[in-house]
C-alpha cells in the first residue's frame, strides 16, 4: 500500500509515511512541536526572572546541550565543547538561574533522536525571538521528515517572496539545533550549504532523517 501511494501520486515519503498512519514519522514535527515566544517581560534583564535546567546528551551526531524553562525547552546545540557551549547558552540569558538537571522536557525533546518515534510525546519549544524570526522558525517545523527546503521556499512559505536573505539570517540564529530543522534548508542550487554545527553534521543529519523514512515505509510495505 505505502508504494503504491508513492508511486501513484509521487507523493514524498512524508506523505506516504502519513497515509499509511505509520508510527509517528507523519505526526512527528509540525503536530508534535509545540513553538512558543517568550514574552519581553520573561527576558528582560537579561532573563533575571528565568529559571533554566540543562543539560549534556550523547545523539547520532555528538554531543548536545539541552535547556528548559518551566514552558519548554529554550535552547539545544551540539556541544563539542559542553563549557564553551554552557557560555553560549549564558550569553542568551545572563541573569537567569542555571541548574544542571535533565527535566521532562528535555527527555521528551531527545527521543527525537531515536529511530523509533513512537514514544515522543508534545515537545514544547520556549523562544526568545523577534516576530519574524518566531515566523521563520514556526516555517521551519513545517518542512516534513525526510524533505528539504531552500531559503526562498521557506521566504515563499511566510509570504514574504523577496526576504530570502532576512529569512537566511533568521535560519542561522535557530537556537534548537534538530528540533527546528534548519538542517533541512539547503541552497537552491542543490548544494547543502552552511550550517551553524558543520556542513558535514548537516549532510548527516539529512541522510540519517532519510534513512529512517524510508526503513519505516519499507517495514510497512
Amino acid at each position: 500500500h505505502a508504494k503504491s501511494i508513492l508511486k501513484e501520486k509521487q507523493a514524498t515519503l512524508f506523505d506516504t509515511a502519513y497515509e499509511t498512519g505509520l508510527s509517528g514519522t507523519g505526526r512527528l514535527h509540525d503536530l508534535f512541536i509545540n513553538l512558543e515566544g517568550m514574552t519581553p517581560a520573561e527576558y528582560k534583564n537579561g532573563g533575571a526572572a528565568l529559571s533554566i535546567n540543562y543539560s549534556f546528551a550523547e545523539t547520532p551526531f555528538g554531543n548536545i546541550i539541552v535547556a528548559s524553562t518551566p514552558k519548554g525547552i529554550c535552547y539545544m546545540a551540539f556541544a563539542d565543547d559542553r563549557q564553551e557551549a554552557f557560555n553560549i547558552l549564558q550569553t542568551n540569558f545572563p541573569n537567569a538561574t542555571y541548574q544542571q538537571f535533565a527535566d521532562m522536557h528535555q527527555q521528551n525533546a531527545l527521543f527525537i533522536f531515536k529511530k523509533d518515534w513512537t514514544e515522543l510525546s508534545k515537545i514544547k519549544l520556549h523562544l526568545k525571538g523577534t516576530a519574524f524570526q518566531l515566523k521563520v522558525w514556526d516555517a521551519l517545523l513545517k518542512i516534513p521528515v525526510g524533505g528539504l527546503s531552500t531559503y526562498l521556499g521557506v521566504a515563499n512559505d511566510i509570504q514574504m517572496p523577496t526576504a530570502s536573505r532576512a529569512v537566511g539570517s533568521a535560519v542561522g540564529d535557530n537556537p534548537v539545533a534538530f528540533l527546528i530543522p534548519c538542517h533541512r534548508v539547503i541552497k537552491s542550487t542543490g548544494e547543502t550549504g552552511q550550517y551553524h554545527w558543520g556542513s558535514t553534521r548537516k549532510s548527516a543529519m539529512i541522510g540519517w532523517e532519510a534513512a529512517s523514512i524510508e526503513s519505516v515505509i519499507e517495514k510497512a510495505s
